[in-house]
């Protein structure tokens, strides 16, 4: 039986006022590159709670349509129960970051991410101002 590794890591992005969605893939594979880990798993989860992970086709067709998709999921212009508190505008980035989701597994096979031909990792921002983010990577495997 071999023996299990792991691996930590933390991407740094900045990201525009939301939906901003930015590539992170290639960001990601350097991690597991670093890591030596050849098959196993990456885990990654975004900090805080107005941005979110997901994988999409990063091309900006797709990039408009899943803009549009979120804002239509939870607009902006809404009224939401967080204003009556902070009055910070950004109830909808909360909303949508919930919905999106702050974390993705993927996994690893000889040594790289195992993903589709036209499948990227994608950090998102969803708050109403630029924000800086970090995003923990943690892996785990076999090399």
């Amino acid at each position: 039986m071999k023996n299990i590794l792991h691996y930590y890591g933390t991407i740094e992005v900045s990201l525009k006022t939301g939906p901003d969605i930015i590539d992170i893939t290639d960001k990601l594979s350097s991690l597991v590159e670093r890591s030596a880990i050849k098959n196993g798993m990456a885990s990654a989860f975004m900090v805080g709670s107005t941005g979110s992970l997901t994988t999409i086709e990063h091309e900006p067709g797709v990039v408009a349509d899943l803009k549009e998709a979120v804002n239509r999921l939870a607009p902006q212009d809404l009224s939401y129960q967080h204003e009556l508190t902070w009055h910070d505008g950004n109830g909808h980035s909360h909303v949508q970051a919930a919905l999106m989701g702050p974390s993705i597994n993927l996994p690893v096979r000889a040594g790289e991410l195992k993903l589709g031909a036209w499948q990227q990792v994608v950090a998102i921002n969803h708050d109403n101002r630029p924000r800086k983010r970090n995003i923990e990577v943690t892996l785990f495997g076999t090399s």
